[in-house]
């Protein structure tokens, strides 16, 4: 096992100052606005988020939370890499990497770290148990700040290096939705003598031959048209992610919008985002992009995406222009409000060893967060049936 440090979050107050500042000045009576979510963030929202932040919102009690865990750097690739480290209980937990995603954190995690790596303390089986490891990505939050952009494929071969040379497994399980469904395919990809599972609650991979039959072309097609409208953000920050740091690195308020506006239309909130997201949560990842000054990094990885190629329609990528697939057991998490639809199962098992589909009764983009239940379950359901190290 390589060296691991310790590291323990304790922002400088100086930092929440200068925010707090920014919120306080922003000119709101200079934006022309039109009440409502229909042309981006609601600004009578974001004028009440804005008004709890500066007023009520408490950093310190989150930070404890969060310090809750074990956290550590360590450098892979000459990136200081941020990751909870939360082993399990019993003898022989699972190890089992969970990758996040944009706009998203490791804070995505926070409440089924436990109940994954301690079920019998929930009623559970102390067999279940998992060794549970929450990186963040590179360029994001904690993660030291990059100065080129990281695609999926490459984070992949991060994150394996991470679970063998850093921890010490020689086997391990994988888990992942947005971003982290195309890093946890990576990984049962191209690493699977060490990768041995993975579970996934986002389809981010298509398959070189396109679909096949009227169910797959008919997907396709809708799958196109509901992109339309959120294509416009992705656009941007995989061609001109620069451009956008400019005018995001001054104002708390724009990143408070840009991230809030996707949480929004990404949940199974029916319009009502605080039914899913508390302020308290809302506002500490939004911090998270703030105190770490990691926006703009974190938008990279579009970039990132596009120059690793293999890339086909919007947040997609391919895999192997050979067809070749995913061989490992790969368990499939449905959650019906998901962004990006998920393909007839006949198109994902060209991609994938399909050993567990489950059509979840509610959620969406967000699983852990929203159904913590449905994605624990789900998540240790596959484990049992289908991860032998």
């Amino acid at each position: 096992m390589s060296l691991l440090n310790p590291y323990t979050i304790d922002v400088d107050n100086k930092i929440f100052d200068d925010i707090y500042k920014r919120i306080s000045l922003y000119p709101w009576d200079s934006l022309i606005s039109v009440d409502g979510w229909d042309y981006g963030t609601d600004p009578t929202y974001m004028k009440e988020l804005c008004e709890y932040w500066v007023h009520d919102f408490d950093w310190r009690k989150q930070e404890s939370k969060i310090n809750k865990f074990d956290h550590y750097k360590t450098s892979i690739d000459n990136v200081d890499t941020h990751f909870i480290y939360e082993k399990g209980s019993g003898d022989s937990p699972t190890p089992l990497i969970i990758s996040h995603g944009w706009p998203g954190s490791f804070l995505e995690f926070l409440d089924v770290i436990e109940p994954l790596a301690h079920p019998e303390r929930f009623g559970g089986d102390i067999n279940d148990s998992f060794d549970v490891i929450v990186p963040s990505l590179p360029g994001f939050g904690f993660s030291e700040p990059i100065s080129r952009a990281y695609g999926p494929r490459e984070i992949a071969s991060m994150f394996n290096t991470l679970m063998t040379d850093k921890l010490g497994y020689t086997s391990y399980m994988a888990q992942g939705g947005d971003w982290g469904s195309a890093v946890t395919s990576w990984l049962g990809f191209n690493h699977s003598d060490y990768c041995k599972a993975i579970h996934i609650n986002c389809l981010t991979i298509r398959h070189v031959d396109g679909p096949i039959g009227e169910e797959e072309i008919k997907w396709t097609k809708l799958f196109e048209e509901e992109q339309l409208l959120e294509n416009g953000y992705r656009t941007q920050q995989a061609t001109k992610p620069q451009t956008l740091s400019y005018a995001m690195i001054d104002s708390p308020v724009g990143v408070a919008a840009w991230i809030i506006e996707k949480m929004r239309a990404w949940s199974d909130c029916n319009g009502d985002l605080e039914s899913k997201f508390s302020k308290d949560y809302l506002l500490t990842n939004i911090m998270l992009y703030l105190i770490t000054g990691t926006f703009p990094t974190a938008s990279w990885i579009y970039y990132g995406r596009r120059i690793e190629g293999n890339t086909t329609a919007a947040a997609s990528i391919v895999l192997s222009e050979e067809g070749k697939r995913v061989e490992v057991p790969t368990g499939c998490a449905l959650f019906p409000k998901e962004l990006l639809r998920w393909a007839p199962k006949s198109y994902v098992e060209r991609i994938y060893n399909v050993t567990r589909w489950t059509e979840m009764s509610s959620g969406a983009h967000f699983a852990a967060m929203e159904e913590p239940e449905l994605y624990i379950n789900d998540v240790r359901t596959f484990a049992t049936k289908n991860y032998v190290s």
